[in-house]
């Protein structure tokens, strides 16, 4: 398969970077991640809001220390 340059800018790396799942993820993933996230909400924009809100609510518990850290999850699960 055949790759290509393009060229960015640091803010707009910097703005990908923020949808990096783990450090070694490539941008060519990262972009595909995008493509398939602006076509759902096109698509569905209906689900786009129900999943704004799912966050915005989520913000909200994580600010009253209503979660669970990562090691508490793992006792929990047997990890």
């Amino acid at each position: 398969m055949s790759a290509t340059t393009i060229k960015i800018y640091p803010g707009t790396k910097s703005q990908l970077d923020t949808y990096r799942e783990y450090k070694n993820e490539s941008y060519d993933e990262v972009i595909k991640k995008v493509i398939y996230i602006a076509n759902n909400v096109n698509k569905h924009p209906e689900l786009s809001k129900e999943t704004i809100e799912a966050i915005k609510r989520a913000r909200k518990r994580i600010k009253k220390g209503k979660f669970v850290t990562e090691e508490e999850a793992a006792k929990r699960l047997g990890l």
